[in-house]
């Protein structure tokens, strides 16, 4: 396959920077193709660690092409900062994509705050409210940003309409002067990098490279098809990847689906096998489970095989990549969720109603977990035998074949068990 999307098949945080990071050694073009700076993508090699939260994971090698797709909303002082800590690059930004603003970030934590016990739980990064504009056919895009005049007379529309939405919330207003003055060096630094890339990634595609398309979140947080409300304000699915980077559907050739050893999820709304405790904290600090962009303490479960079918069905996965199996190393047994309980019956899918997804009960199967350090094995074989049967056993209950594990988070603890890229 030369062009194949990366897909998180959780909530988020699965190890998708790492993955593409890797498989981006192959490629010539990487596309992250929705979400925002509300994403964090960690990436380790060479005794170095790398967190990215806007530009796309292959940001890292200056021979491959990066493309910043119409899918992402980009905040561009946390662009600034971003590509002020790198060196060499070689970098597209999408004249389609959408701005994320002050205001969007204080109306997204003033939103929250009003939700009170039914908040999201989201980042306050302004992600929600910048998707919200794009939709109401009220944002700005990044042609327009880059244009001074345009974005002059834009910018003080906007900030008028935004402060009649302030008022209400009781908040001071902004002042359209200082907020442009502030945003117009950022409007100098981003233009070099501004084109059309759907004509880009086409004519790429023309030439037969190697492309890789990146998504932020997980499919559980897709605004279709996740766990709604409780979900992000875009959809970070295969299936959105022709739409957010303006090529045919027919373009895309298949997705890896990249899945934690366990499971974890970030902000609010129902997880069915999440574990609380000293077995819950133990994983959490073993895997540094803290949010890249936020800090906060991830929830730990056991792995979910409902929600990865879920994610194999609406999204489409070809392959997966687990991440994180040396962390299970330890444990006396393993559990794996293979179905639901709702209302004393067995269910095998996702309920739509959110309050009926909160009562599902996880039904297990109890694997034999390992005690040896699995961080330096190099292949499958080297394994020992209940790291073996426990992938194996995820292959069976999710009907998807493993093509890449990894045990630990540099790019060298990355094993191929099937070279499809």
């Amino acid at each position: 396959m030369k062009r194949l999307v990366i897909v998180g098949t959780q909530w988020g945080d699965e190890g998708k920077g790492k993955i593409t990071d890797y498989l981006a050694q192959k490629a010539d073009v990487v596309v992250r193709y929705q979400g925002g700076n509300n994403a964090g993508h960690t990436v380790k090699f060479a005794g170095q660690e790398y967190h990215l939260h806007l530009l796309p994971s292959g940001i890292l090698n200056p021979k491959i092409t990066n493309v910043m797709a119409n899918g992402m909303v980009i905040n561009p002082q946390a662009f600034a900062e971003e590509i002020s800590r790198l060196k060499a690059f070689n970098l597209y930004i999408s004249d389609r994509a959408h701005l994320v603003f002050p205001y969007h970030q204080t109306l997204d934590k003033a939103g929250e705050k009003q939700k009170q016990d039914q908040q999201i739980g989201t980042t306050h990064k302004g992600i929600g409210p910048t998707y919200t504009d794009k939709s109401a056919r009220i944002g700005m895009r990044v042609s327009t940003f880059i244009h001074p005049d345009r974005f002059y007379h834009e910018l003080e529309k906007i900030v008028k309409s935004k402060n009649e939405e302030f008022a209400r919330y009781e908040l001071p207003p902004v002042s359209f002067e200082a907020l442009y003055e502030t945003y117009l060096p950022y409007s100098k630094l981003m233009k070099p990098y501004v084109t059309d890339t759907s004509k880009l990634i086409n004519q790429l595609i023309d030439e037969n490279k190697k492309v890789l398309f990146e998504g932020a979140q997980g499919v559980m947080l897709c605004l279709d098809h996740g766990t709604y409300p409780y979900v992000t304000s875009s959809s970070p699915t295969a299936a959105s990847v022709p739409v957010n980077t303006g090529i045919a559907p027919w373009l895309v050739e298949g997705s890896i689906g990249v899945t934690k050893a366990y499971s974890t999820r970030v902000g609010s709304g129902p997880m069915p096998t999440e574990i609380d405790g000293n077995l819950a904290q133990e994983i959490r600090v073993k895997g540094r489970e803290f949010g890249t962009t936020t800090g906060r303490p991830r929830r730990i479960g056991w792995l979910d095989t409902v929600v990865i079918r879920h994610s194999k069905r609406v999204s489409g996965l070809s392959y997966l990549a687990v991440t994180l199996l040396d962390i299970l190393s330890g444990l006396d047994e393993i559990k794996i969720c293979t179905s639901y309980t709702l209302n004393g019956k067995e269910i095998f899918d996702i309920p739509a109603e959110i309050e009926d997804f909160a009562q599902c009960t996880p039904n297990y199967v109890t694997l034999q977990g390992w005690q040896e350090d699995i961080t330096n094995v190099q292949s499958f074989a080297e394994l020992p035998e209940a790291a073996q049967k426990y992938l194996q056993a995820i292959e069976k209950y999710t009907g998807i074949e493993i093509a890449i594990f990894s045990v630990g988070p540099d790019r060298t603890q990355t094993i191929t068990v099937k070279d499809i890229f």
